[in-house]
């Protein structure tokens, strides 16, 4: 079958062209990344800053956005201990740990613009959009841990053992490094070439390849050891000849040295036929739209999971036999709860891709879909027939949207993942304070954060196809996501500053009955609160003014109370992170 030619590229535009926006009210939460997000795609601002987002535009109305903190938590700090993260985040150490970038309150920001355009997209299609959009923090910072959120509430336990431990790796000349593969063969042929013991190289393995899923590695000590017996340049050698990557923990500094200043995303209009249907909107911004998704482990199947919540039919689709990750431990009626966290509503069909009848399907369901999302490998797309000119040439008004590791701009760049991104970029130096060691967090950063991004560029895509009749090509990014997270960082950095969050920040404090209380990013922790309980401690600093909040160490007692409920396959369900009015 011939490739078609790719379609002939239009005018560029931005979905929000002629659009205005203003802010009022009191503060929300990171009211300056919603402001710069909404100014990438278009509007143009029309006031001062506030933490009500309101958007208008001829034809399609007026939609408002609002974040708040929550209920409980009143700064991204405590939102990371009533939430989670600072549990997930903390595994590694043995101990619940801040985040020292805003994870939560970026988080928060992207969900606000998908809330934004939402609201617009259903503006744009001819009837009843909603005109009020609620975001909180709380929720989302439920939303970034909910695949650990749904492990904590499955019937039968972890496959592997959640202890303190994990990469970098050290070499012996001093370099700092993560270790990247899929393959149970390449982790084991990378080992032996360092003679390691065979022992060590098959229990690391599950733990090794587990850390996605439990934030976690407790690797065999000797593997540490023979990595720091053997220098730099052997340890690359050992990767090239199994098949495994390795990546140098880099600094800020020399992230904003190469920083290029791209856009978290990349739509790319291109001519086509489509026209937007006007028919009256009823129900949620997405209903009547149609989601193809291709996609693999978090990002992608993260942001189709986020078009659902929004009303779209996500069709998910899976090799012959289904994904194998439905099996992953732990369980909740057969079914793997990490994976229902991602993928409970979607519609799964089997195609075999590799087969030119398979592909041939894939086209057939593409013409009648309004979104074809997938990350996979790079240049894959193309040799299957599957790319965006391919696709358009059987739907011209399709978006078709790429999740991708790099995005293509670092010629050097590792494989694509989470940890070796977050190695790259600085995210190491970010994510810990200044009397810690740099080191990538084993909590899914850049995974959640590249979907939820992934999900605002499509809602971009569609709306831009609703306003100019034109299909779209979509491309988001891990790397968009660490740039997003490590901002103000990296442009500390960029300034000669130190980059790094003081010594302490974020940190924690131990109660005399076991628990842990955290402080407001802007109080200083206090010395005299030894030999209180959890509850005394928050309530003497009540007393002085500062809502300090116990943080969460057991992810089960978020199950108890609050807003998560439970599927049908009995697994824990974080609930939709807006409230349209």
């Amino acid at each position: 079958m011939a490739t078609p030619a790719t379609p002939a590229v239009a005018r560029t535009a931005g979905p929000l062209d002629g659009l205005r926006f203003e802010g009022s009210g009191p503060p929300g939460v990171a009211d300056a990344l919603v402001a710069e997000h909404l100014r990438l795609l278009g509007a143009r601002p029309n006031g001062g800053p506030g933490g009500r987002f309101t958007v208008t535009g001829r034809g399609l109305g007026e939609v408002s956005a609002r974040s708040s903190w929550g209920d409980t938590a009143s700064d991204e700090a405590t939102v990371q201990a009533v939430s989670g993260i600072m549990a997930v985040h903390g595994r590694r150490d043995g101990a619940p740990r801040g985040l020292g970038v805003d994870h939560a309150a970026t988080a928060t920001a992207v969900l606000t613009v998908q809330g934004l355009l939402a609201g617009l997209l259903a503006g744009a299609r001819g009837g009843g959009p909603p005109t009020r959009v609620e975001v909180s923090a709380e929720r989302a910072g439920l939303l970034t841990v909910s695949q650990y959120l749904a492990a904590a509430g499955a019937e039968d336990g972890e496959a592997v053992e959640l202890a303190p431990g994990g990469p970098p790796f050290t070499s012996a000349d001093g370099t700092v490094f993560e270790l990247e593969t899929l393959d149970p063969g390449g982790w084991a042929a990378f080992w032996r070439a360092l003679d390691a013991p065979e022992e060590a190289v098959r229990r690391g393995w599950r733990p090794f390849q587990f850390r996605y899923a439990t934030a976690c590695a407790p690797l065999p000590e000797v593997l540490h050891e023979t990595t720091r017996a053997t220098t730099w340049e052997r340890l690359r050698q050992a990767a090239h000849a199994s098949g495994a990557d390795v990546c140098p923990v880099r600094s800020l500094a020399g992230r904003a040295a190469e920083y290029d200043g791209a856009a978290p995303w990349k739509l790319t209009p291109h001519d086509a036929t489509y026209t937007p249907a006007r028919a009256l909107h009823t129900g949620l911004p997405l209903a009547g739209f149609t989601v193809l998704e291709a996609g693999r482990r978090i990002q992608a199947p993260l942001a189709a999971h986020l078009l659902g919540l929004l009303g779209a039919e996500v069709i998910r689709i899976e090799p012959p036999g289904g994904d194998p990750l439905r099996g992953m431990p732990p369980a909740c009626s057969g079914v793997s709860a990490r994976w229902l966290a991602l993928n409970r509503g979607k519609r799964a069909v089997e195609v075999d891709i590799k087969s030119p009848s398979g592909r041939d399907r894939l086209r057939d369901m593409a013409a009648d879909a309004d979104v074809f999302l997938h990350n996979w490998a790079p240049g894959r797309a193309a040799r299957l027939g599957l790319d965006h000119g391919d696709l358009a040439a059987v739907n011209p008004a399709l978006v078709h949207a790429y999740t991708s590791g790099w995005a293509g701009r670092l010629a050097d760049a590792p494989m694509g993942t989470d940890f070796m991104v977050q190695a790259r970029t600085g995210m190491g130096e970010a994510v810990r304070p200044a009397d810690e060691a740099p080191a990538p967090s084993l909590m899914t950063l850049l995974d959640v954060l590249g979907g939820l991004l992934g999900a605002e560029a499509v809602l971009a895509g569609l709306l831009l196809r609703e306003r100019t009749g034109h299909g779209v090509r979509v491309d988001s990014s891990l790397l968009g996501a660490a740039d997003v997270l490590t901002a103000p960082a990296r442009a500390r950095a960029a300034r000669g500053l130190d980059p790094r969050r003081p010594r302490g920040f974020r940190r924690p404090l131990r109660t005399a009955d076991g628990g842990w209380i955290a402080f407001p990013d802007h109080s200083a922790a206090p010395h005299d609160l030894s030999g209180l309980t959890t509850d005394q401690a928050i309530e003497r600093m009540r007393d002085r003014g500062v809502r300090a909040v116990p943080v969460v160490t057991d992810l089960a007692d978020l199950l108890s109370c609050g807003p998560i409920s439970r599927d049908a396959h009995g697994a824990p369900a974080v609930p939709s992170p807006w409230s349209f009015v």
